[in-house]
C-alpha cells in the first residue's frame, strides 16, 4: 500500500469514527430499545426480563423506565410490577398530517356504514409486510365481529391486504408471500384469488382465515395520485334472528359508494379528471 492510499485510508476512518460518535445517542438508543421491545409484547414484562432481553443493566433500564413512565409512554402496573406500552405512540402517530386527514374523512363515513349497514368496519394501512388498523366503528346492536383499534395482521391473511398491495408487481406479491412465515398454502390462494378481484373489480368478497362464516368486504381509498393508501372493510356476518339487515351484495356497493367518497375527500378524483 503506497503512502498516499494508507493517508486516504486513514482519513477516512477517522470521519466514520467522528460520524458514528457525533451522532451517538446511547439513552435514545436505549430508549426506544425499550419501546420497541414493549410494542412486541401481548403482556407486560418485568424490569429484570426487560434488561435481560435487551442485554442491559437493571439500573440503566430502571432509569430509563422511570422517564418512560412519567412521559405517559409505557405504564407500571404496581400489583404485578410489570411494564406495558400505553397508546400514546399510536396517539403520536394520528396528529401526523396524512393519517389525520385520512381518518377525518373516513370517520363520519364509517359511522353512517355501521349504523345502516348493521356491520362494523374498519380502516386500516400498510405496515411493512402486515395491515396496521387506523379506525374502527361499530353497529349498534349487540353481536358484532370487529378488530381492534392497533391491530396487526399479516396481509396475506386478509382481505384488506389485499387491497392494499393490488397494485404491486407479480415478483413483489410473491417476496410478501415468501417473507411472511405463518402463510399457508390455503392462506396465499385465497390472498391471491382476493388480489385479483380487486384488480378486475375494484373490490373483494373473500372468506375470512380467522373466523368461519365471515366474510370480509375490503375497498380501496386513493390518494390524489392515485396510489392506494388504506382499505375500508366490512367482516360481513349473516344474523340468524331476521331484522331487516342488508344482504351482502347491497353490502359491498355500499362499501363502493363509501370508498369512493373518501378518496374523493382526498383528492382522488381530481387526478382522473386532471
Amino acid at each position: 500500500m503506497s503512502k498516499l492510499e494508507s493517508l486516504v485510508q486513514m482519513h477516512n476512518g477517522k470521519n466514520k469514527d467522528s460520524t458514528s460518535e457525533k451522532y451517538s445517542a446511547p439513552a435514545l438508543s436505549k430508549g426506544l430499545d425499550i419501546l420497541e421491545l414493549l410494542a412486541s409484547q401481548s403482556m407486560g414484562m418485568k424490569k429484570s426480563d426487560i434488561a435481560k432481553s435487551l442485554n442491559r443493566s437493571l439500573s440503566e433500564i430502571f432509569r430509563m423506565l422511570a422517564v418512560l413512565v412519567e412521559r405517559n409512554y409505557v405504564s407500571l402496573d404496581e400489583a404485578s410490577e410489570t411494564y406495558s406500552l400505553t397508546l400514546k405512540l399510536f396517539e403520536i402517530s394520528h396528529r401526523h398530517p396524512p393519517i389525520k386527514r385520512l381518518t377525518k374523512g373516513a370517520s363520519d363515513i364509517m359511522m353512517e356504514l355501521a349504523n345502516n349497514l348493521n356491520q362494523s368496519v374498519h380502516l386500516s394501512i400498510l405496515y411493512g409486510n402486515n395491515i396496521l388498523v387506523i379506525a374502527q366503528n361499530d353497529p349498534p346492536g349487540n353481536n358484532i365481529t370487529s378488530v381492534r383499534l392497533g391491530a396487526r395482521i399479516p396481509v396475506t391473511q386478509t382481505g384488506s391486504g389485499a387491497v392494499l398491495v393490488h397494485q404491486f408487481s407479480s415478483d413483489t406479491l410473491r417476496d410478501i408471500c415468501g417473507q411472511i412465515e405463518t402463510a399457508t398454502e390455503e392462506q396465499i390462494e385465497v390472498f391471491s384469488d382476493a388480489v385479483l378481484q380487486v384488480q378486475s373489480l375494484g373490490f373483494c368478497v373473500s372468506n375470512s382465515m380467522v373466523i368461519a362464516g365471515v366474510q370480509n368486504i375490503s375497498v380501496p381509498i386513493f390518494d390524489y395520485a392515485g396510489k392506494v393508501i388504506a382499505a375500508m372493510t366490512i367482516p360481513f356476518i349473516q344474523r340468524l334472528i331476521k331484522n331487516n339487515d342488508p344482504d351482502l351484495d347491497t353490502v359491498a356497493k355500499a362499501m363502493l359508494l363509501a370508498g369512493e367518497q373518501v378518496s374523493c375527500f382526498l383528492g382522488a378524483n381530481a387526478s382522473r379528471s386532471a
